[in-house]
């Protein structure tokens, strides 16, 4: 039998990540989440105002996603968050080491875009740029990538069909 598993759906604005994580959450039958509703409010303040966070800020956001994972290890979560930095994601394992990271994957002008057809989202396209700057596209050993060049419940099932090689037997 295998353990519930933790996922994290990560990559830029934009990629997609709540709807291929709310997607592979109901195809995996665990609950799903976005980590956007853990930001604190001077977060959601500051990139409303077009200002990206800086690591100061992202800490704390972090601490709240690893913590969010941690407790769900017995029933399993797939929950988006952008995860953008190798150092963010070591600080989701920290808290949650079972987690895999599934990355979406996307060229600029797609997200570009997908951003521009987004409404009502407190992350402006603006930020684009800073985010895919910051990127630091995570290794083999992290998870899978996944393109965005297909359709969402097509990247949901490229993912969850490769988690088998992630997600460990439980013992009996």
């Amino acid at each position: 039998m295998t353990r519930p598993p933790l996922v994290v759906i990560m990559g830029v604005s934009g990629s997609g990540k709540s709807t291929v994580g709310a997607l592979l959450a109901e195809r995996l039958g665990v609950p799903f989440a976005d980590a956007d509703d853990l930001h604190p409010p001077e977060n959601v303040a500051k990139m409303s105002a077009g200002q990206p966070l800086d690591d100061r800020d992202r800490w704390p956001w972090l601490a709240a996603v690893g913590d969010a994972l941690a407790v769900a290890s017995g029933t399993g979560l797939v929950i988006a968050c952008s995860a953008l930095k190798r150092s963010y994601r070591d600080a989701i394992r920290d808290r949650a080491p079972e987690t895999v990271f599934a990355y979406l994957h996307g060229d600029r002008e797609l997200l570009a875009e997908r951003l521009g057809m987004r409404v009502g989202h407190f992350m402006p396209g603006s930020l684009l740029d800073s985010q895919l700057a910051t990127l630091e596209v995570p290794g083999d050993d992290e998870g899978v990538t996944v393109s965005i060049d297909q359709d969402p419940g097509s990247a949901a099932g490229a993912i969850a069909g490769r988690l088998g090689d992630w997600i460990p037997q439980r013992s009996s």
